[in-house]
């Protein structure tokens, strides 16, 4: 578990380690707020002592459901509040070094070992879900959760640049609501945090793009025979399963956003200038996650237009085949029926007894056989569509 106390202008971490003792000595600062970030297993083994600790700082405790929620790491993206705090599931990119929740359930077990674009794999989705009370963000993560430790490091990072700011001579007010300042309440902090969960989802789409344009090449070139249709279907499986995370987390970010509009206008913990910048905020995030939504959805489109187009292309080379093939039949049609005419077992025969009735034959049957070439060149029967 890690406690941060957050300030005006200053993050300190006051607690790391997995001392639950250290949850009963904690208070809230006397400006500013606290972020209680534990994983899953922390949370279901300190329940109580976290229980208390909550009672302590916000005289309120979880709801037994909402505890369940937090616990279950296989629950979409949601939104849910009460009078007191607001309850936010966000599913974001897992650690690929990292320990699965659940293992039974894996969303990607489909992909075959081997086969398809790699970049498939690093689509695991795992639950983190936030607690926003007025001066308490509580995080629930996964283990080894690295934006979480990434976060923050980062705002751990701000102490010393505020510092170094500050100290420069005529420097303007850096404001702590501010991109790149401390955040500056609970709701700030979280909306940032899924904000960086967002942008590891846009960092996906080149690559994406990239592994799908690959097989696009492969199914439109008329010279490859594409046989990977196994990992072409876990492709398009991937694909789906995202398209339906994305569409919790914009259902999930508009409930927050309704939520926010319905908060006091005169509230003493957050100003109009700290409410306008969570709106911005808010919006942001929505407007990222579209994207990644819009991005996934023409890839699935173009993925089932390339299939269609590859098998329609198969279709019409396989129609040219056999056009050809009965063409060639046509020709040699007549030919073999001279031939079979003169292979009878009749004594007599035109041109059969004759010195040259063969060649006569072979004449008849040439002449016969460039007719027909002709006629069917000119009905077009014999051509090639250009590629």
């Amino acid at each position: 578990m890690r406690i941060f106390s957050i300030s005006a202008s200053r993050a300190t971490e006051i607690v790391s380690g997995e001392l639950p003792e250290d949850l009963a000595g904690l208070h809230l600062p006397a400006a500013g707020y606290l972020w209680l970030s534990c994983t899953r297993a922390e949370l279901e083994h300190w329940q109580m002592p976290l229980q208390t600790a909550l009672q302590t700082l916000c005289k309120l405790q979880l709801l037994d459901l909402h505890v369940s929620d937090l616990l279950n790491a296989q629950l979409p993206s949601r939104f849910d509040f009460t009078s007191q705090y607001d309850l936010l599931v966000f599913r974001g990119l897992a650690s690929t070094n990292a320990p699965s929740d659940a293992p039974a359930s894996h969303p990607l077990k489909h992909l075959p070992k081997r086969g398809g674009p790699p970049i498939l794999r690093r689509i695991d989705t795992s639950a983190v879900g936030f607690v926003v009370f007025d001066r308490v963000l509580l995080t629930v993560h996964p283990a080894d959760h690295h934006l979480r430790d990434a976060y923050a490091g980062r705002l751990l990072a701000t102490n010393g640049a505020d510092m170094a700011t500050n100290a420069a001579p005529g420097a303007p007010d850096n404001r702590s609501t501010g991109a790149r300042g401390v955040p500056a309440n609970p709701a700030d902090l979280m909306l940032r945090i899924v904000n960086q969960m967002v942008d590891a989802y846009l960092a996906l789409r080149r690559e994406l793009s990239q592994q799908l344009d690959h097989w696009q090449a492969e199914l439109l070139n008329p010279k490859s025979r594409f046989n990977n249709w196994n990992a072409l279907l876990s492709a398009r499986l991937s694909l789906h399963h995202l398209d339906e995370i994305c569409e919790d987390q914009r259902a999930a970010i508009q409930d927050w956003i309704e939520a926010l509009k319905s908060w006091p206008e005169h509230d003493e913990l957050v100003n109009k200038h700290q409410r306008d910048l969570l709106h911005v905020r808010s919006r942001d995030v929505l407007e990222h996650i579209e994207r990644v939504l819009h991005h996934v959805q023409r890839l699935e489109q173009n993925a089932e237009t390339t299939v269609q187009m590859h098998f329609n292309a198969q279709s019409h080379r396989t129609n040219e085949i056999m056009r050809t093939l009965t063409v060639l039949t046509a020709i040699f049609l007549p030919l073999n029926l001279i031939a079979g005419i003169f292979g009878m077992n009749f004594e007599f025969i035109p041109l059969l007894h004759m010195s040259n009735g063969f060649w006569w034959a072979m004449v008849a049957m040439g002449l016969i056989a460039a007719a027909l070439v002709l006629f069917f060149w000119r009905k077009r029967y014999l051509e090639r569509s250009s590629r």
